[in-house]
């Protein structure tokens, strides 16, 4: 049983590598509320983390095959769009209102939920492979969301405490990060298979 107990959470941390990025890519785009706005994403990272196997086990043989066939150019363009318009936005000159919004480091819930489903597209094949054996998957899954959030909140602690710095330059990097970790997840996900 711990043995089984430590090989879920070295699964979920091998998962969770991605999510915690865009955390710390996040954290550095927002100059306020950058553990605030980590620590909810973690949630989400957490959650769809923990979810998407589960998933993955009860659609096995069914529609995952199709899934994970494109889940890499999902995820590609999820992130890239997303890095994509934060490079774009922290570039160009904001309004009054938009400065002010960023000032307060506003959450956005649907764009965490475009993150978190981009970075768990993986998962959803481990769940496939949850199919094959006979144990049981909710307690592996609970333990690769709980190890995902603990992971991504560590990288919201380590946001918290880098400088500040301008958040164009930190906006700037938060979005070829996103993008980066899109590149690679298709590049892996085509090239590597």
């Amino acid at each position: 049983m711990l043995e089984q107990i430590l090989t879920d959470i070295l699964l979920g941390a091998s998962l969770s590598v991605d999510a915690f990025a865009v955390t710390v890519g996040e954290g550095l785009a927002c100059p306020q509320n950058r553990l605030k706005n980590a620590l909810k994403h973690s949630l989400y990272f957490g959650l769809f983390q923990a979810l998407m196997p589960l998933i993955g086990f009860y659609l096995a043989g069914t529609v995952s095959g199709k899934i994970m066939s494109i889940g890499p150019y999902i995820s590609f363009l999820m992130l890239a769009f997303v890095g994509g318009k934060l490079l774009i936005d922290s570039i160009k000159e904001k309004t009054d209102e938009e400065k002010s919004a960023a000032e307060k480091g506003a959450f956005s819930h649907s764009k965490a939920i475009m993150l978190a489903l981009a970075t768990s597209i993986d998962a959803l094949a481990v769940g496939v492979s949850f199919a094959f054996t006979e144990s049981s998957v909710i307690l592996p899954c609970a333990i690769i969301g709980v190890t995902t959030f603990i992971i991504c909140a560590l990288g919201g602690l380590l946001c918290a405490k880098l400088p500040k710095g301008s958040g164009k330059t930190a906006g700037i990097i938060g979005g070829l990060v996103l993008i980066g970790i899109g590149v690679k997840l298709l590049i892996e996900g085509v090239f590597l298979k």
